[in-house]
């Protein structure tokens, strides 16, 4: 299996760095998180100079970029010109970077907002940028998050989508810590969608979660891994640690565990 870490891990570490820190512990990719002010310099405002060295800086590492982590949101109608204005700027920069995959949310919606409704506002933006996607190899990758942690529901809106650069990032936490579906039952619901996941473990206490090494938490990535093995998965598995600890402390034991799980 492929894993990689999103720089929510090491904020403050340039893409050098990370590359370092990647190949130190084992990891075979990085996730830049972008919008978030992280160290690696992998922005919207960065010039055609800057992101060319920092692909190269890259390819020549053999350290993937695997994925252009966003917070792009499709539901609310409301947002709809600012948001696909960003998302063209931001396939642009995942395809001058040669980053196949960029993460997206579904987004919150108004309450006057039927379900229906957003499955249709969401297709319609994923249907508008899908081209866009194409011309530049990027795949847009849809994750189980916020309003759109039921894999019934991202399933639906790929399904009426219908193009091969819309694609799921599977989240593994959050259909589950939300009641919504098994890891089985979410693998079941988008298998054929899969095409980047993020993993991270976590408890709830008093209505709210926090982060805990892999295997002490609700999450048992056994399955995930099982089952993503068994369908010959050829992407990444993405550790998406926020706010906890010191990436020298977790980035190298939550590989670890990981690993033997496969």
């Amino acid at each position: 299996m492929l894993y990689s870490f999103m720089t929510f891990s090491t904020p403050e570490l340039t893409l050098a760095e990370n590359i370092e820190v990647a190949k130190r512990f084992g990891y075979q990719g990085i996730e830049p998180r972008i919008d978030a002010k992280h160290a690696h310099g992998i922005e919207v405002d960065a010039s055609a100079e800057t992101r060319a060295t920092l692909r190269r800086q890259a390819e020549e590492s053999g350290i993937k970029l695997c994925c252009l982590a966003t917070s792009l949101r499709y539901a609310d109608p409301t947002e709809e010109s600012t948001i696909m204005a960003q998302t063209h700027e931001r396939i642009d920069l995942a395809g001058d970077m040669g980053i196949p995959t960029m993460r997206v949310f579904g987004g919150g919606f108004p309450q006057a907002m039927s379900r229906q409704q957003a499955v249709d506002q969401v297709v319609k933006c994923l249907k508008a940028i899908a081209s866009h996607a194409a011309d530049r190899n990027v795949t847009i990758c849809m994750e189980t998050h916020d309003s759109w942690c039921n894999p019934t529901d991202v399933a639906t809106v790929l399904a009426a989508v219908d193009h091969p650069s819309i694609a799921c990032n599977w989240d593994v936490m959050h259909p589950v810590r939300m009641g919504f579906a098994t890891v089985e039952e979410s693998f079941n619901a988008l298998s054929r969608w899969i095409r980047h996941t993020h993993l991270h473990d976590g408890s709830t206490t008093d209505g709210k979660l926090s982060l805990v090494p892999i295997g002490d938490g609700e999450i048992d990535h056994r399955p995930f891994i099982r089952l993503l093995k068994a369908n010959n998965y050829q992407g990444f598995l993405s550790g998406e640690w926020i706010g906890w600890e010191a990436w020298e402390t977790h980035l190298p034991r939550e590989i670890a565990t990981l690993k033997s799980y496969e």
